[in-house]
């Protein structure tokens, strides 16, 4: 089997009976076995276990119906799949193997996907760059830098070529950072679209998971099964939109002028297609990124109380639990905070369908060890780097991260966009018309097929 088809045409091959699940596994743990000790994406690989379960695909008397016949795919390690240890990058979590699937991973398997890895994330999924006691990763396009977080891992197994598709989750940004990190689609859907059930309490409602892909087909397929939708597979003509244009970054802060750039060229681009667009200014305001800290924060120490082992928790992240700790002792966050912003927030949706703004503000930041430097760092550079994404978690509303060319130093530029809840197919179809206009280079050029 060829090893860079799409999950899209892995499937179809899958289910008519060109190729088999076991061949597609096959050529993506090679994949892995050749590229991950150069990337670190992959903290658990399945090996016979993934190929005992591609046999199993292969002999379902349903194969011809199923929507992910046979697609490898990667589980980002914060939901359990049964078998493997769900360590969320701590050392303080149980090393004991889950004894049950996390509900997307149980669709996923259902529509016949075949889970190959396990990939890596910061501890307890905190920052937006991706290393811990387990190792550090980074981005196939450039091994100087990181591939984002906290849905690292799952982003550089996707760019790198070893899976056409991942599994992530974004409280704060974390499918959408590293997608835009490593040249790739990824979703960020409205609150309840898809179960999230993520740690104690989802950050507030803020997380939720998604797919990263290197094409908005994949996405859309993935979603779809994510949210046992299958209409949102169908990635339409996305009709004449008023799109509004916004490149002013929610709260202060440098803006890299390439990452600026992408923006108002993808708006041009738009606007050649037959969309409205017009420059907005959305009213972000200090009171957001007070209630984005608190859920943040807050978050994160409810998820610390779930460790068997605290005191293993890594000093950056003790901190942050522990500013958590003070606000839920005084009765933070609230529910008005998320209530006000999105109030403010349909003023830019009263007379728009989309809202397009640029996905990050700098380029991804080195491949370091974060882990070992302090809180306020780490947070800082978060806050610098990755502005536009958290706004949309807490309003609860959908956002995507779509390519959008290369910068100088030829790593991925990317740009966000943004709907009103129940809006996916719309943003879907947005991107789906962008790729066909500007087409992107599906995995990285140092990892693509014989390269």
């Amino acid at each position: 089997m060829p090893d860079d088809l799409t999950a899209a045409r892995i499937a179809d091959a899958v289910r008519t009976g060109t190729h088999t699940a076991r061949a597609a596994v096959e050529v993506s743990l090679a994949r892995i076995a050749r590229t991950d000790e150069q990337i670190g994406a992959y903290q658990v690989v399945r090996g016979d276990r993934a190929l005992t379960e591609a046999d199993a695909v292969d002999a379902r008397p349903d194969r011809g119906s199923l929507p992910l016949a046979g697609v490898p795919v990667a589980i980002k390690d914060n939901v359990g799949v049964t078998g493997e240890p769900c360590r969320v990058g701590s050392a303080g979590t149980d090393p004991a193997a889950a004894t049950e699937d996390h509900e997307v991973v149980r669709r996923l398997r259902g529509a016949g996907a075949v889970v190959v890895g396990i990939t890596r994330v910061p501890e307890l999924c905190v920052y937006g760059t991706t290393d811990s006691a387990y190792g550090l990763t980074r981005n196939p396009w450039d091994l100087d830098r990181s591939p984002g977080g906290s849905s690292g891992g799952s982003a550089a197994a996707v760019a790198s070529g070893t899976v056409p598709v991942a599994h992530g989750n974004d409280g704060m940004g974390s499918i959408r950072i590293p997608a835009a990190c490593c040249g790739l689609v990824g979703i960020k859907p409205g609150l309840g679209l898809v179960p999230s059930d993520l740690g104690n309490g989802s950050w507030f409602g803020m997380a939720e998971n998604g797919p990263l892909a290197t094409t908005v087909e994949d996405t859309a397929l993935v979603l779809s099964v994510l949210a046992g939708e299958p209409s949102l597979a169908t990635v339409a003509d996305p009709g004449s939109l008023r799109v509004a244009l916004s490149t002013r970054i929610p709260g202060d802060g440098p803006m890299d002028a390439a990452w600026r750039h992408a923006t108002t060229a993808t708006a041009e681009t738009f606007r050649a297609a037959g969309h409205v667009v017009v420059e907005a200014k959305p009213p972000y305001g200090p009171r957001l990124l007070a209630s984005e800290i608190a859920r943040w924060t807050a978050g994160t120490e409810l998820d610390a109380r779930l460790l068997p082992d605290r005191s293993a928790l890594e000093p950056r992240v003790r901190r942050h639990a522990a500013v958590g700790r003070v606000l839920l002792a005084a009765g933070f966050p609230r529910e008005a905070g998320r209530e006000r912003w999105c109030a403010r927030a349909e003023q830019v949706f009263a007379d728009h369908d989309v809202l397009l703004t640029p996905m990050l503000a700098r380029p991804p930041r080195s491949a370091t060890r974060w882990s070992r430097r302090g809180w306020l760092a780490n947070l800082l550079t978060n806050a610098w780097y990755a502005p536009f994404a958290a706004p949309w978690n807490l309003a609860g509303w959908p956002a995507m991260s779509v390519p959008a060319g290369l910068g100088p130093t030829g790593t991925p530029l990317a740009v966000q966009l943004v709907g009103r809840p129940g809006s996916e197919g719309t943003l879907l179809a947005l991107a789906g018309q962008l790729e066909a206009l500007r087409p992107w280079t599906r995995v990285a050029p140092a990892f693509a097929s014989g390269a």
